[in-house]
């Protein structure tokens, strides 16, 4: 099947060896593991007609035996419902957060992914104009603008986001509307470009996403309080 191959036997094994661990009484079923072109590190399982499917991301096919039988017992034990081994757990997690493997999937995310830009010039607001305003008032103009886009939809769970593989802000577009105050949408924005100033760090095995820093340079923000109270009526 085109995008599909075919994973080593010993894959297959180690999911049938976890599975009964797992499950020591019920009978395995056919188990079917592939790795697939994902954008990210996706992993997914699910029973089909009596048959274990696996699809596992082929960034991960050079990982090490222990993580990969990790993987296996992860997935079996959130299908059925089973405590994870913080062995496992803490295993795949300082795996998925070592340097090479998170420039290694940044690096795919370029050339796999599509971010859907839609425009940066809104019916209300213009989001270069906010970036450039916020650029010389904060940071002496020297941000360099990256990809500005508002959202497809009125998003309301997630309002604001830096991707940083594709080097884009975007923002939602429940901000423009005309009764949306400036200060609020100066402050989403503010935030994001904050990403672009203290990147994503991996510190002890841990996501670094705001650091200490990154804290003490948004608290400068003027009305801080005021877009805070704000957005949590969105």
């Amino acid at each position: 099947m085109l995008g599909f191959r075919l994973v080593e036997p010993f894959l297959q094994q180690l999911f049938s060896e976890e599975y009964r661990v797992l499950r020591p009484r019920a009978p395995i079923p056919p188990i079917h593991a592939r790795f697939r072109k994902f954008t990210s590190l996706n992993t997914t399982i699910r029973m089909r007609e009596g048959v274990l499917r696996v699809h596992l991301s082929d960034l991960l096919e050079g990982a090490p035996e222990p993580v990969l039988r990790a993987i296996a017992h992860i997935l079996l034990a959130k299908l059925y419902r089973k405590p994870i081994e913080a062995t496992h757990a803490s295993r795949y997690k300082r795996y998925t957060l070592s340097e090479p493997v998170v420039r290694q999937t940044e690096q795919i995310r370029q050339l796999r992914g599509r971010k859907r830009v839609i425009t940066a010039k809104g019916q209300y607001w213009d989001l270069d104009e906010v970036f450039e305003s916020l650029n010389t008032s904060f940071f002496f103009g020297l941000l360099g603008r990256p990809v500005l886009t508002w959202s497809e939809h009125n998003a309301r769970r997630l309002l604001g986001h830096y991707d940083a593989a594709h080097n884009t802000i975007m923002v939602s577009r429940v901000f423009d509307r005309a009764d949306v105050p400036r200060f609020a949408i100066e402050y989403l924005m503010y935030h994001e470009m904050l990403h672009l100033k203290h990147p994503v760090t991996v510190r002890r095995g841990r996501r670094c996403v705001h650091p200490r820093a990154f804290q003490e340079e948004e608290e400068l923000f003027p009305q801080i309080d005021a877009a805070r109270a704000y957005l949590k009526t969105l």
